[in-house]
């Protein structure tokens, strides 16, 4: 009997925080992703369409939740109230209107100067981070007793701080100076209504208490006896509220679900009514396991074959069975990029990006798999948030490439099924690099020069680069139109 069953069209994207880069002197005036071996992306950009895209809009270098939110389909100038309720329901605290919330740095404070010295008490903070948010969850305000504050930790110097009450305004200053050995700030109102007034005094008393319990904390005489920097403020900003927004599946007519563990990244997700997955081993640093990652989301994008995994719940302690049939949009988002461009670790991001790779490879033979029984049809797409190159040290305003495919199609630009099904699904670790390691570029050059080029129907693209996506079809477009590309590619291979 024939199956007259359509497929079901899915679509696996994988966004890679902080892609994009700079021409490098170094790796003589290349990339990273132009110098890296990421045979598995540049099979994508072979079999797909390409273009550059400007995040949010040309000339804009913009933090990774404003991206996000422009890429998903919400104009970040309409909606965006701040991140600090991304960080903090990311963390796993519950908001409800009228809560607010801060993304916050375990910091260094100088006591008798007030200048704080360091932004980041210790960017390895996992195993003292979580004792000492358990130290300040909970605490009382002794001016204001009404209000309640919930902390929690997100990762590695960092923490999600809840305010909760009456008469509160999302419209106040935070308390980081942004930069090192600069001063403490004070919380002030940013508009003249007796809400903000009121609430910057609540949050400069809470940043005194704040400082009062971690004082004298046990675990900082611990710190300060071994000569380790103490970790005796949180530095309070991009204080916002909960959006109210229509969820993501109303909006693109797609079932979304995300691995992102990424405090911030997982907020935004749930604030737009996304599914965030479990994924065992995914930290969201240097120590992830992409392999968890690959395999979560090929589970959620096959589903009701496989079984979805479980989805996670601010407030709750337990997370909950995914969504039986499954999910239509799977958002992989990979973080340890754009610390790479953060830390100017060029050889790393070179090197972190041929990882990348490797699970991009993972993803899509697991997704074939589901595919080959003839009940999905899958979709590859590839790109960045914003760039973080390593000369900087910072987010900028250059584009980021943009590749889509079919899966079909990329199985054919990889050298068919039997190149896909050698592709190991083992875990493996991010790369190591050591202090004073280099790259062999003359070594690298020739392989690029003498590789076989493989054109589809999309464009002549041969590779997935900033420089080479500027050939792509789909020219130089905003984040904003990333939606809509991405739906009409879908209609245009039913």
């Amino acid at each position: 009997m024939v199956n007259l069953e359509q497929p079901k069209r899915r679509v696996a994207f994988v966004l890679i925080d902080g892609l994009g880069d700079v021409s490098l002197p170094r790796f003589g005036y290349r990339t990273p992703l132009q110098l890296a071996k990421i045979p598995n992306l540049d099979a994508i950009a072979f079999a797909g369409v390409n273009g550059l895209m400007d995040p949010v809009e040309v000339g804009l270098g913009c933090g990774s939740d404003t991206a996000h939110l422009s890429l998903l389909g919400y104009e970040p100038r309409v909606y965006y109230r701040g991140r600090g309720a991304f960080e903090s329901m990311g963390a796993g605290l519950a908001m409800s209107p009228g809560d607010i919330a801060f993304k916050s740095n375990f910091a260094t404070l100088d006591e008798e100067t007030g200048i704080v010295v360091s932004r980041r008490a210790d960017r390895h903070f996992e195993e003292e981070g979580p004792i000492l948010c358990a130290a300040l969850d909970g605490m009382k305000l002794p001016s204001f007793p009404e209000y309640e504050i919930r902390v929690r930790y997100a990762t590695e110097h960092r923490c999600g701080v809840v305010v909760k009450g009456p008469k509160l305004s999302g419209n106040i200053s935070g308390t980081d100076p942004l930069k090192d050995n600069r001063l403490l700030l004070q919380a002030k109102p940013l508009d003249d209504t007796e809400e903000a007034k009121y609430t910057a005094a609540v949050v400069n008393e809470l940043s005194k208490e704040i400082s009062r319990i971690l004082l004298a904390h046990p675990l900082n005489a611990k710190r300060a006896a071994e000569g380790k920097s103490v970790a005796n403020v949180v530095l309070l900003r991009g204080c916002g509220i909960r959006i109210e927004v229509a969820p993501f599946e109303k909006i693109h007519g797609l079932w979304p679900c995300m691995v992102a563990p990424t405090k911030i990244i997982a907020g935004l997700g749930l604030s737009l009514g996304i599914d965030i997955l479990e994924a065992p081993g995914a930290t969201g640093d240097y120590r992830t396991l992409l392999t968890s990652k690959a395999t979560a989301i090929a589970r959620a994008l096959s589903a009701p074959m496989q079984s979805s995994p479980n989805v996670f719940v601010p407030g709750e302690d337990e997370y909950k069975p995914g969504r039986f049939d499954g999910y239509d949009f799977g958002f992989l988002h990979i973080k340890a990029i754009d610390d790479a461009g953060h830390d100017r670790a060029s050889v790393f991001k070179v090197k972190g990006l041929e990882a990348v790779d490797c699970a991009i490879g993972q993803l899509a033979r697991l997704l074939w798999e589901a595919e080959s029984t003839g009940k999905f049809s899958y979709y590859l797409c590839v790109t960045g948030d914003h760039s973080t190159p390593v000369e900087y040290g910072d987010h900028s305003f250059e584009p980021v490439p943009f590749a889509l495919c079919s899966l079909k199609d990329f199985v054919s630009a990889l050298g068919g099924e039997p190149v896909l099904s050698g592709i190991s699904l083992d875990p493996f670790p991010l790369p190591s690099v050591q202090a004073g390691e280099d790259l062999d570029t003359v070594t690298r050059t020739e392989e690029d020069i003498n590789k076989k080029l493989q054109f589809f129907a999309g464009d002549s693209v041969d590779k997935f680069s900033e420089i080479a996506a500027a050939r792509g079809c789909l020219g130089r477009f905003p984040g904003s139109e990333m939606m809509g590309i991405i739906k009409a590619y879908l209609k245009l291979e039913a």
